[in-house]
C-alpha cells in the first residue's frame, strides 16, 4: 500500500500533446501522477490515475489514446468536446461541472477547455484495452 497527499506528488506542466503526428498545444494544464501501475510497453503505465489542473481559459486540444478514460470534475467548469473521428470537427460539447464523470473510449478523439474564471481540477483514471486474450 501506498499513501501520498496530492500536494506532495510533483505537479507537471503539460506543453504539447500529440495528436495525428502532429504536435499540438496545451494550454495551461498541469497533473499529477496520484498512481502509476505497469507498462504498456511504450514506457506508459497500463493504469493510472491523475489529477490535472487547468488555468482559467486553458486548454487540452484534440487528441485521442489507446487506453480508455474517465474523468471526475472536482472544481471548475470545462467545455468537454468529442470530434468526428474522420473530419476533426466537434460533434458534441457539453458543460461540465463538480460532480459530473466523463467517459472517453479507446481512440475516440476528444479536448476540453476550462470556461470558468477560477483553476479547475478532475480526477482521470486511465486503462489500457487489450485484444481478447489480455485483460486490463
Amino acid at each position: 500500500m501506498r499513501v501520498e497527499n496530492w500536494k506532495d506528488v510533483e505537479d507537471v506542466k503539460i506543453e504539447k500533446f500529440p495528436y495525428k503526428g502532429e504536435m499540438l498545444d496545451v494550454i495551461g494544464t498541469s497533473v499529477r501522477w496520484l498512481s502509476k501501475q505497469g507498462d504498456d510497453g511504450h514506457g506508459n503505465p497500463e493504469y493510472g490515475l491523475r489529477f490535472f489542473t487547468i488555468q482559467p481559459g486553458g486548454q487540452i486540444p484534440i487528441h485521442n489514446h489507446f487506453y480508455h478514460q474517465t474523468m471526475y470534475i472536482e472544481s471548475g467548469e470545462f467545455e468537454c468536446y468529442a470530434y468526428d473521428p474522420s473530419t476533426d470537427k466537434v460533434v458534441e460539447a457539453k458543460v461540465c461541472g463538480p460532480g459530473s464523470s466523463v467517459y472517453i473510449p479507446s481512440m475516440e478523439p476528444h479536448g476540453m477547455k476550462n470556461i470558468g474564471s477560477e483553476p479547475a481540477t478532475f480526477l482521470c483514471c486511465i486503462c489500457n484495452v487489450y485484444n481478447d486474450e489480455e485483460k486490463c
